[in-house]
């Protein structure tokens, strides 16, 4: 009897860890730091502004690149970054975007891609999302920070709290 409760219980847990995966690259670098330690108790917060472009969109969801663009904007604002808005204007080229950053005062600009914003078909119509983010210096186009990320959920939940968490994730690396 034990024997079989244990092979229910270990094939339930088979079952629910199955439906929700996620994958994560960045590089080794991290964001830079908003807050800097000034001694044991006190932090300082530094100027890091960043200008913030829609991100691409490789897939057939309507204004995917702008949603995700957005939840990424918001993450970094709570995160205490200060952040300049593009997320309405035409997706410019890279050289473009540095121009744009540059005119607006920032040391970094963020730019990427969505390439998977949907709900897979079948009974439970599980969100899945696959984004990738870069963050560049304004000064000279230099690549300071990268994450490429995917991550699937459960049917109850949603595209834009799957984006926010594996965002989330992404920007904590």
């Amino acid at each position: 009897m034990k024997f079989t409760k244990g092979l229910v219980s270990l094939a339930l847990i088979s079952a629910f860890a199955g439906c929700s995966t996620s994958s994560l690259v960045t590089t080794q670098k991290s964001l830079p730091n908003v807050y800097e330690d000034v001694n044991s108790t006190t932090q300082e917060k530094k100027d890091v502004k960043i200008t913030i472009f829609r991100l691409n969109n490789y897939t057939d969801t309507p204004r995917a690149g702008m949603r995700a663009a957005n939840i990424l904007e918001g993450i970094l604002l709570t995160k205490g970054y200060d952040v300049k808005s593009r997320l309405k204007d035409k997706i410019p080229s890279i050289k473009k975007a540095r121009k744009i950053a540059k005119d607006d005062g920032s040391k970094y600009f963020m730019y990427g891609g969505v390439s998977e914003w949907r709900y897979k078909t079948g009974i439970d119509g599980e969100p899945a999302v696959s984004l990738q983010v870069s963050l560049y210096k304004t000064k000279n186009a230099k690549l300071v920070w990268s994450a490429t990320g995917s991550d699937s959920d459960w049917g109850n939940a949603s595209i834009g709290t799957t984006a926010q968490d594996l965002l989330d994730e992404m920007l904590a690396n």
